[in-house]
């Protein structure tokens, strides 16, 4: 099939399907006589699967990985677990980040709720904010 019926039929543009050719997650196609790029039902599963991975939180770096797998004829399976489980790891981290920085986020509204702009110093920038303050402000920054 060509390009345009590969998009039409994985729900991707053409732009996205010739960009996954040059990153290497999509071998190239034979081409007809014609110069027209001629996909076969290999390619539809891939792409199905590279947009299950996407939908899964993995980056086209870790699909790479998890194709170059089965192109050497090995199952990934163990692999992809792997994978899994360090993503988990990963986004369980980023969710303690984002409370600490709530957290933090809060603390300077409920200081913010006790201050009169009026009396906020020039060289303050804004008081709410103090450098000097005990705020875990690193947790903001992550």
């Amino acid at each position: 099939m060509r390009i345009g019926a590969l998009a039409t039929q994985t729900g991707l543009t053409v732009k996205t399907i010739r960009y996954y050719e040059s990153i290497g997650l999509l071998d190239a196609p034979r081409r007809s006589p014609s110069g027209y790029r001629d996909y076969d039902t290999d390619a539809a599963e891939r792409l199905r699967f590279i947009r299950a991975s996407q939908a899964s939180g993995l980056s086209l770096g870790e699909i790479r990985g998890i194709v170059a797998f089965r192109d050497r004829g090995e199952s990934p399976c163990a692999h992809v677990l792997d994978v899994l489980r360090r993503r988990a790891a990963a986004i369980d981290q980023q969710i303690q980040d984002l409370v600490r920085a709530r957290d933090v986020i809060e603390s300077l509204v409920a200081r913010a709720d006790g201050l009169d702009p009026n009396d906020c110093a020039p060289s303050a920038i804004c008081h709410i904010i103090n450098a000097r303050t005990d705020f875990d402000t690193e947790a903001l920054r992550s």
